[in-house]
């Protein structure tokens, strides 16, 4: 079998992904409006109001744990998505190991809450 048959696939795709993004650039660039940039748009924005204070202050640690624990949630849903189609080829080891895993989720969970982690107010 030949490279190009093996990775020749492959090449093509990445060949047909950097085309459409290619065309989508070529697009939005000449064909897009073409305003003039001024004071007012070079402002700064934050969610149709008025930002305050300095733009080099750091945010809250409660915002980055929020984002890791919503992560950590997520990827839950990422493991049981499978287990659940496949749920009857794995029988009963399947089902004891998801709950071992749903276990230990439940548990990081009660934990989380305990400390008060999901609590925005301080």
């Amino acid at each position: 079998m030949s490279l190009f048959a093996i990775y020749g696939p492959m090449f093509l795709m990445l060949a047909t992904a950097a085309g459409i993004a290619a065309l989508f650039w070529g697009v939005a660039t000449y064909l897009g409006r073409h305003k003039k940039p001024n004071a007012e748009k070079n402002a700064p924005f934050e969610c149709g109001s008025e930002s305050t204070g300095a733009r080099h202050l750091k945010l809250s640690v409660k915002f980055y744990l929020t984002a890791i624990l919503f992560v950590v949630f997520d990827i839950e849903s990422v493991f049981v998505y499978p287990w659940a189609v496949h749920f009857r080829d794995l029988g009963w080891f399947g089902f004891v190991e998801m709950l071992g895993f749903l276990s230990v989720i439940v548990v990081a969970l009660a934990y989380v809450w305990k400390k008060g982690a999901l609590e925005w107010e301080t």
